[in-house]
């Protein structure tokens, strides 16, 4: 069964957001998972794309659009539309920044959905907790004290 991890992060800003979410697929990727990173649209998928190459100097993380050339042969993909299919094997994780969930979470081992203090996204991932748990996923929270620029260690265990 999928283990959800929801990060609850003090801040309240879209970048917090974002910064956070690239140490946390950095994190992931070091522990050998594949992942996809599914984006509320095609803007924050080009955002996160750059991200990932700059959030900090002495990291690399191997990704690509979903629709690219690279898609198949990275551990990273990044996407806003439908289940990501290249790629062997499949990724097992997904970083779900979308305010929905996808219809296909069940297919990856782990998700993870990052809250952060902004009204709408509270809204959002509360409704996405709620049908996690509904449904009968576990749900594990990891409330982050300090949004600090270091690793995150409880990220896909």
């Amino acid at each position: 069964m999928t283990q959800v991890d929801f990060y609850i992060l003090p801040d309240t800003t879209l970048e917090a957001r974002l910064g956070f979410a690239c140490r946390l697929a950095e994190t992931i990727y070091r522990k050998g998972y594949r992942l996809h990173l599914h984006a509320e649209d095609e803007v924050m998928a080009r955002d996160l794309d750059d991200r990932l190459w700059t959030f900090r100097a002495d990291a690399y993380v191997p990704h690509a659009l979903l629709g690219s050339n690279q898609e198949a042969t990275v551990p990273v993909t990044i996407g806003w539309q439908d289940l990501p299919m290249a790629g062997e094997p499949p990724p097992q994780a997904l970083l779900n920044l979308h305010p929905g969930i996808p219809e296909w979470f069940s297919r990856f081992e782990r998700v993870a959905e990052i809250i952060n203090q902004h009204q709408d996204v509270l809204t959002a991932k509360r409704a996405c907790w709620q049908t996690y748990r509904k449904r009968g996923y576990p749900v594990t929270p990891h409330q982050l004290k300090v949004s600090a620029p270091s690793t995150p260690s409880s990220a896909a265990k």
